[in-house]
């Protein structure tokens, strides 16, 4: 299959290099300087240094040159750019399949991606997310994983799914695309504050208690939204969320760490070199949350950390100090 993956951060390279071992993929970047400097190093050393692009890896600065001729169009953009992405897509008259693969809620409208697209694509273009526990890292390496494709038409996320297959990179597919792109985008929200409660030593237990608390508060939100709960448990769900908690290729979870050293977050950003899309979707997400009714305890306090300099140590207090309830609330 040939198909084009638009976005040269990280995750875009690494989908980009997994799926070139078995389709002709191009890889489009919006900074031609930099595409150059890819196509005369064969790699990209700014976010996976030392990893060899496959033999049919292409790489285009030009979106009309990328997407010409394609037979699927991957969006790895942050969710920032993903509505001017498909807008531009629209108005080249690409009618083809296109997915997304960012995480996040837009930060002006609060829409989810599936939401953007609906407002930026013709309806008879067939699309869907792809997202799940990933590390670009690892998949750009070789190293197994497995994700989710979800889409409102099962039969395409279904038959999407069996073409981009591969023993690598294991795919599964679903029809509750809410579900999927909630557990894809606030996730990284509570990697944020586990990140905070790594970096105030708090321990494991601490770490525990706030996955699954955090869990819970994905799983009431999605509900909330039209999703299916059972999703929330499965890759795009829990999965997702223990990864991006735990793993030190995080870089929500490098938030956190940093904001509980006392480092004000523009520098944080600054210095990361990489997007950390917890941090434009959390406010999208409370807001969302208090629009519909629904308590997030964590993300409010991630919030009051990011945005209204409220100290970690206070944040988790106020979080710890909350009255008892039942479990299953």
């Amino acid at each position: 299959m040939k198909l084009a993956v638009l976005g040269a951060g990280a995750w875009g390279t690494a989908l980009a290099m997994s799926f070139a071992r078995h389709h002709d993929v191009t890889l489009w970047g919006r900074d031609a300087g930099q595409i150059q400097v890819l196509k005369a190093t064969g790699e990209n050393s700014r976010y996976l240094a030392g990893l060899r692009f496959p033999a049919n890896l292409q790489c285009s600065a030009s979106l009309a040159d990328a997407t010409r001729d394609t037979e699927l169009i991957l969006v790895v953009t942050p969710t920032a750019g993903l509505r001017d992405t498909l807008r531009t897509l629209a108005s080249l008259g690409r009618h083809i399949p296109i997915l997304w693969a960012c995480k996040g809620l837009e930060a002006d409208t609060q829409l989810l991606a599936h939401e953007v697209a609906a407002a930026e694509l013709p309806e008879d273009v067939p699309c869907g997310s792809l997202t799940g526990p990933s590390f670009a890292q690892e998949v750009a390496t070789g190293l197994p994983a497995a994700l989710t494709l979800a889409a409102e038409d099962e039969e395409f996320a279904g038959a999407m799914a069996a073409k981009l297959h591969s023993s690598r990179l294991r795919i599964y597919s679903s029809n509750d695309i809410i579900g999927a792109e909630i557990g894809g985008a606030v996730k990284n929200i509570m990697a944020i504050a586990t990140g905070v409660s790594d970096g105030l030593q708090l321990g494991n237990n601490a770490r525990a208690a706030l996955i699954t608390r955090g869990l819970a508060e994905i799983t009431r939100f999605g509900v909330a939204l039209g999703a299916r709960p059972e999703t929330f448990t499965g890759l795009s769900g829990m999965g997702d969320l223990i990864l991006t908690c735990t793993g030190d290729l995080s870089r929500n979870r490098k938030v956190g760490l940093l904001l509980a050293q006392g480092k004000p977050l523009t520098d944080i950003i600054r210095d990361l070199g990489h997007v950390a899309e917890g941090v434009n979707t959390a406010k999208a997400v409370l807001g969302q949350a208090q629009r519909i009714g629904v308590e997030m305890p964590i993300t409010k306090a991630v919030c009051a950390m990011l945005f209204e300099n409220l100290a970690t140590a206070e944040a988790i207090k106020s979080l710890m100090g909350r009255e008892t309830k039942q479990e299953a609330a």
